[in-house]
């Protein structure tokens, strides 16, 4: 059986979870906040449904610990958040996290994604490891890949300090690639992470995208590579 953890200091949103996901036939468990989560059992879990702000300990601190750590990197993370600003959904992103599901959320949403999120893992395991190379840099701040960096409080994009035009799109692309530098991301994984509202979105825009982002990134496009049959991977 298959083990979810939610974390959120809102008793009432914790049991409406508990008692739905129980019905479908996970268990699960429930920590009122961040720090009572981390004294757990975390790599005993197969995802963590996560609130972001909480009394003490957010839940991007929490993300951040658990990705860093080998035991728990791959435990894949949906936030459940009041905090759904462009900021935040790139936040999330950029720290690993697999959904994003504002609040106020219907509970057979999240009984989909959770579905949804783990079907994904059970089919591609290695996917979730968020493994950084040891060529990208990370700071917090900004992920770098020798002369190219990103901003991530800016949104912006440097090559050898020279700010490149990107589109929103194009940059979240770019974090989702660099954050998963050395592997390969299907098409599917960029389309969840990067095209998640968008009701219908053809694979034509994800090569689209990806053309005009080889173009723009200059000498570092030669970085993008096309895995035929399985999608797009950076420096892989």
């Amino acid at each position: 059986m298959q083990k979810i953890l939610i974390v959120d200091d809102e008793e009432s949103i914790c049991e409406i979870l508990q008692f739905n996901l129980e019905i479908e036939g996970y268990e699960a468990d429930v920590a009122y906040s961040a720090e009572q989560a981390l004294k757990m059992d975390l790599k005993s879990y197969s995802l963590i449904l996560l609130d972001i702000m909480m009394g003490g300990m957010s839940g991007f601190k929490m993300a951040q610990l658990l990705k860093k750590d080998p035991a728990t990197a791959s435990i894949p993370i949906i936030f459940c958040t009041a905090k759904d600003t462009e900021d935040n959904k790139i936040a999330g992103l950029t720290l690993g996290a697999d959904d994003y599901i504002s609040k106020p959320f219907s509970v057979r949403e999240v009984v989909a994604r959770v579905k949804s999120v783990l079907r994904r893992c059970a089919q591609q395991p290695h996917v979730q490891a968020q493994h950084v190379s040891s060529q990208t840099e990370v700071d917090g701040d900004s992920l770098t890949y020798n002369g190219l960096r990103l901003d991530l409080l800016k949104h912006k994009c440097y090559i050898d300090g020279q700010e490149v035009q990107l589109t929103k799109k194009e940059m979240e692309i770019m974090i989702l690639f660099l954050r998963n530098s050395g592997r390969v991301l299907s098409r599917e994984e960029i389309l969840h992470n990067v095209w998640s509202d968008e009701v219908v979105v053809l694979d034509r825009t994800i090569d689209v995208n990806i053309t005009r982002l080889r173009k723009k990134i200059g000498e570092y496009g030669k970085f993008i590579v096309t895995r035929q049959g399985y999608g797009y991977g950076f420096d892989v």
